[in-house]
């Protein structure tokens, strides 16, 4: 027997070292900048002793309370059947029967911080790589010139060749991330034995002094200091990819530690040496080694892009799965593992916000002026809904839950607060982004309720079907499976086939596709039929948010009157809705017109549940919303 302990996805120390590339490539990557733009920001400090260790010492706390605390210790917790992430919570807060109002107030937060990871997926790429790159004009100064088409080559890239997928290179991910986080330690053990008395850091009483007696120099600082946890939310976000236990583990032994013992080098360095504060991450490096840390940083910020791109493709699924966003063409990169896929859509959006940010912002010092607000506004989103699963899903005290409450969200509107000051200089970007995401998302469930509720009140009964029709209508050999998104009455686009060919096949499928607010459904729990007579039955096919909704490979554990279902002997009949909006109470109009613009851009069905065109037949309807 191993001596490791196993979770369902692998060994734990295994999973521990892949999540150093994955889970805590953003927030391993912020001591580039972090520092830097504390004591040489939109607000700088002087880089003196009581500043100093007051820096240190915030950071430390707010590490250790926010990431520590609140992520590790309590949001992992939170888990809805091993996933997590802004949706998977939401779907775990929808069970929850709280005070009036609560549920609906807690959707729409929920959905709003799934739309402010777009902007935050946009943001870091630009601001991490460029970050890196900046290291030249320490190692090179006659080079600096060269950094933002440097950077602009390698984000594209990184985009570039995502349609290949990750698997060959995601294996050096982990390892590369490891020697990362090795070099952060050894840079910053080197400055703190030059100057050990920046451990005094540790003391709170250094955040606290700094706090009251320079209070308003402090609150600036907070949203540079928010940049040493930006990231945070993947902790929590691929908890379904590694586990608990391998995330705690790599927290543990890699990156608390080197993270910590980075802050503390480079507040060492600026203690005996105040200009270094213009880059006091690579001022940390011995001239020779400062080429191969740019490169080193270089790869370390690509694989924290990388996490951050195959996080918005996660989230897109998951939303398409769930009904916040229409169909879109998904690419499966690896055929062993199924969280490795491609959209295009998201890719190239994505790449062209990235470049316009980093030709619009030309540095990492502009970009840090528009990060934080994200990431902040979501800290604050997620600490609201733990409350409501700690007060009415684990049925906590309600004093000790308020108290632990009360604190998590006192540390994030203290962060969102001196954030808010960054939006007039570029914080205004990823809120817009949001806003957009949000009124698509929200626009796309609308429009579908209102749709099936149409579809619903227009749909014949079965039993009405089956006394004016069946009896009266020829039957021919085969199988038809006609796709409704209502399991209730006739589809339409029955109606149509009969209509126009006056003929029924011997056996008729009603199939539904339901996607649970669960991440997997076990494939024994996958099909619900029931026979409806006359040679009819209604089929569901339940999938969770995080499966491959692939209709031919769940049909093909059916059994048809005791034989192997034969998908080559069957017709799909698909109805194609033209959306005809109209002021018809229900939508705004505008929103009625672009609920109509992404239903014509959605990808068909038949493509995104991977079945064969050639057995497809669709017939088109129109409809007013």
């Amino acid at each position: 027997m191993s001596n490791h302990q196993n979770t369902p996805h692998g060994p734990v120390t295994a999973l521990a070292l892949s999540a150093l590339g994955v889970v805590y490539g953003d927030i391993g990557t912020s001591p580039l900048y972090a520092i830097r733009e504390t004591f040489g920001g939109a607000h700088p400090l002087t880089p003196d002793a009581e500043h100093i260790l007051g820096v240190l010492s915030l950071v430390f706390w707010v590490i250790a309370i926010v990431v520590g605390t609140k992520y590790l210790g309590f949001m992992l917790r939170a888990d809805n059947r091993g996933e997590g992430g802004s949706l998977a919570l939401l779907a775990l807060v929808s069970r929850i029967t709280g005070p009036a109002g609560f549920n609906g107030l807690a959707a729409v937060l929920g959905i709003f911080a799934a739309a402010l990871f777009y902007g935050d997926s946009m943001l870091t790429p630009a601001i991490s790589v460029l970050s890196a790159v900046e290291g030249l004009d320490v190692a090179l100064p006659g080079l600096s010139a060269a950094v933002l088409p440097i950077t602009l080559v390698i984000i594209l890239g990184l985009f570039s060749i995502q349609k290949h997928g990750t698997a060959r290179v995601g294996a050096w991910f982990g390892p590369i991330m490891a020697i990362w986080f090795l070099t952060l330690a050894g840079l910053g053990l080197v400055g703190i034995l030059r100057q050990p008395q920046v451990l005094q850091a540790i003391n709170p009483y250094y955040a606290w002094q700094f706090a009251v007696l320079d209070g308003s120099n402090a609150f600036f600082a907070l949203g540079a200091v928010v940049l040493a946890i930006t990231g945070t939310e993947a902790l929590y976000a691929d908890m379904g990819h590694f586990g608990k236990r391998p995330i705690r583990l790599a927290w543990s032994l890699f990156v608390f530690p080197a993270l910590v013992l980075n802050y503390f080098g480079q507040g060492a360095l600026m203690l005996s040496n105040p200009e270094a504060r213009t880059n006091p991450f690579f001022l940390l490096a011995p001239d020779w080694a400062l080429l191969p840390l740019v490169g080193l940083a270089t790869l370390a910020t690509v694989i924290a892009s990388q996490a951050v791109i195959s996080g918005a493709y996660s989230m897109t699924r998951q939303a398409i799965q769930l009904g916040y966003l229409p169909r879109m063409k998904i690419s499966h990169t690896s055929e062993q593992e199924m969280g490795q896929i491609y959209i295009p859509f998201i890719n190239w959006t994505l790449f062209i916000c990235v470049l316009a940010l980093v030709l619009g912002f030309q540095s990492s010092s502009n970009l840090a002026a528009a990060y934080g607000v994200a990431v902040t506004g979501t800290m604050i989103i997620d600490s609201f809904l733990l409350g409501l699963v700690m007060l009415w899903l684990w049925r906590w005290y309600r004093v000790p839950a308020g108290l632990l409450l009360l604190l998590f969200l006192s540390v994030d509107i203290a962060f969102f607060a001196a954030n808010a000051l960054k939006i007039p200089h570029g914080g205004w970007f990823p809120l817009a982004i949001g806003l957009i995401v949000f009124l698509l998302l929200t626009t796309w469930k609308r429009g579908r309720a209102l749709l099936m509720a149409q579809n619903a009140r227009d749909q014949m009964p079965v039993e009405v079907f089956f006394q004016s029709v069946v009896g009266s209508v020829p039957r021919v050999p085969g199988t038809a499976i006609y796709m409704t998104g209502t399991p209730g009455g006739i589809p339409h686009a029955m109606l149509h086939n009969l209509k126009h060919n006056k003929v029924l096949h011997e056996q008729v499928v009603l199939l539904t596709v339901r996607t649970e607010e669960v991440p997997h459904t076990p494939p024994h729990q996958r099909l619900a039929v029931s026979e409806l007579g006359h040679g009819f039955y209604r089929l569901i096919l339940h999938f969770g948010f995080k499966d491959d909704p692939d209709i031919p490979q769940a049909l093909g554990m059916w059994k048809l009157e005791g034989e192997d279902f034969e998908l080559m002997n069957a017709s799909f009949f698909i109805n194609r809705e033209t959306l005809i909006p109209s002021r018809i109470p229900g939508m705004a109009l505008w929103r009625e017109h672009l609920f109509a613009w992404m239903s014509r851009n959605a990808t068909s069905a038949m493509s995104f549940y991977r079945i064969p065109p050639n057995r497809v037949i669709e017939l088109g309807t129109q409809i007013e919303i």
